[in-house]
């Protein structure tokens, strides 16, 4: 036996203005009626309480989105002897946004932060190591090509095996000892020109010989 409802309802779906019924062509006014016990408890008057489908077509939604589709449930809804108010809002989409700002993490992903408030991958940065890096062939502009000499390149994501890391948003700066490095320019000055005084010795002995008769 079905125990009808003490308090029902008519619910209507429209888009536009204009009445659906699990399509997006206008029908005639075809309500779906719900209710609720005396507890507030939704209780469908009728034999069954399935979820209202709603089906709008990509033509009629006219923004460039895909097709509408959804089920709209209702069997989570109460009934107070209150005036109406929203306790909850939740939200599975967003709306239309364009890309703001692009990062790089550590193991190359490349992330597009978008005006909407969204998040997204659009790719990731590949590392190519080579068995000989002095084998590759120089082709001007910082850029080099492979060689037999250099052998195959591995492609791997940063941080795998051997490859190291990406650091974004970083200034790139020498490795180099500059105390060290400075110090052996002073050597090999010292060195230059203690070979250049040997020289000029050895020129003005010869000139003098040659002066000799």
């Amino acid at each position: 036996m079905t125990v009808l409802a003490i308090s029902t309802w008519d619910v209507y779906s429209t888009f536009d203005s204009k009445p659906l019924l699990g399509t997006d062509r206008p029908l005639a006014i075809t309500p779906t009626r719900i209710g609720f016990s005396t507890a507030g408890a939704f209780e469908p008057p009728v034999a069954t309480d399935n979820p209202i489908v709603v089906s709008v077509s990509a033509a009629t939604v006219g923004t460039g989105a895909e097709d509408l589709a959804f089920n709209l449930d209702l069997s989570s809804f109460t009934q107070r002897r209150i005036g109406s108010a929203v306790f909850e809002i939740t939200q599975d989409g967003s709306p239309p946004g364009e890309i703001a700002s692009v990062s790089v993490g550590a193991n190359g992903t490349v992330q597009g932060r978008y005006t909407n408030g969204q998040t997204r991958d659009l790719g990731q940065v590949i590392l190519a190591t080579f068995r000989n890096p002095n084998g590759l062939d120089s082709v001007g502009d910082n850029m080099w090509v492979e060689t037999i000499a250099s052998g195959q390149s591995a492609l791997a994501a940063p941080g795998d095996g051997l490859n190291g890391t990406i650091g974004s948003g970083r200034v790139e700066e020498s490795n180099v000892d500059m105390s060290q490095e400075l110090v052996q320019m002073i050597v090999q000055q010292r060195n230059y020109q203690a070979n250049a005084q040997s020289i000029k010795t050895q020129d003005q002995i010869l000139q003098t010989l040659i002066n000799l008769r």
